[in-house]
C-alpha cells in the first residue's frame, strides 16, 4: 500500500544576506526534512511589500510532495527558518528567511491564530501568484474556485515583481 501524500505550495522569501543563498538552503531543508520537492520557480525580486522601507525581496514559489499533516509541515517549515537565522521582529518586516505555506492539496484549513490554507491574501498577492502561476497555473484555488492562472492574470496589485 502507497502512502498518502499531499502536494503542498509553499513560497519561499527573503530580503537580508545572500538571498540566493538562503532559498537555496531553504530548499535544501525542505526538500531533506519536509517531503520531496516536485517544482521550483524562477526566483523573482520584488520591492517590499506592506512595509516599504527595506531592501527588495527575493521569492520563489515551490512544490512539495509531503506526507506530513498541513500542521506539521507549518512546524518544519518554520524550523528552517530558525535554522537559518530568522528572527521575528515586525510583522512585514526584513528577513533573512521567510517560508508561507500556500496550499495544502485542495483542503481549506483554519486553525485560529496558527494556520490558514489556502493562504488568505494570496490572491492580492502578485509576489505569490506570480511564481505559483509558473509552476501551478491549472491548480484550482479551493475557495475562489479559479486556476492560479486566471487568478494570476487577474490580479489587482501594481507591484512590480521581476524574475532574475
Amino acid at each position: 500500500m502507497a502512502l498518502e501524500y499531499t502536494i503542498a505550495y509553499l513560497l519561499l522569501g527573503g530580503n537580508l544576506g545572500n538571498r540566493q543563498e538562503n532559498l537555496a538552503l531553504a530548499l535544501r531543508l525542505l526538500n531533506s526534512e519536509a517531503g520531496e520537492l516536485t517544482a521550483v520557480s524562477s526566483i523573482y525580486e520584488t520591492a517590499a511589500w506592506g512595509k516599504e522601507d527595506q531592501p527588495d525581496f527575493l521569492n520563489q514559489a515551490v512544490a512539495l510532495k509531503t506526507n506530513l499533516s498541513a500542521l506539521m509541515l507549518l512546524n518544519v517549515a518554520l524550523e528552517i527558518e530558525e535554522k537559518l537565522g530568522r528572527i521575528r521582529k515586525e510583522k512585514w518586516g526584513e528577513r533573512l528567511i521567510d517560508i508561507d505555506l500556500i496550499l495544502f492539496g485542495d483542503e481549506i484549513i483554519n486553525i485560529e491564530g496558527k494556520l490558514q490554507v489556502p493562504h488568505p491574501e494570496m490572491q492580492n498577492r502578485k509576489f505569490v501568484m506570480k511564481p505559483l502561476a509558473e509552476i501551478a497555473p491549472e491548480v484550482m484555488h479551493p475557495v475562489l474556485k479559479q486556476t492560479i492562472l486566471q487568478i494570476a492574470e487577474n490580479i489587482s496589485d501594481t507591484l512590480e515583481v521581476n524574475k532574475l
